[in-house]
């Protein structure tokens, strides 16, 4: 599973970063992504969405953890 962390990062970053990773990936495949809360965490499921991939989300004490199916 590829992982991500864009915590940290100021937007537009990890949802670029994120949209290249998802791209990548195989269908069948899974990433995790860990984004802070906030701006970040929606634009970053939005991109995964408009993508046409599935997403999990868990709620953690410093963001969220992002698990996203191809």
């Amino acid at each position: 599973m590829k992982k991500i962390d864009t915590r940290g990062l100021s937007c537009p970053e990890p949802v670029i970063r994120v949209s290249r990773a998802v791209k990548e990936l195989t269908t069948g495949e899974q990433a995790e992504i860990l984004v802070e809360a906030g701006a970040a965490s929606e634009n970053v499921l939005r991109a995964i969405r408009s993508l046409g991939c599935d997403a999990d989300t868990v709620e953690h004490d410093d963001g969220f953890r992002i698990t996203v199916k191809k």
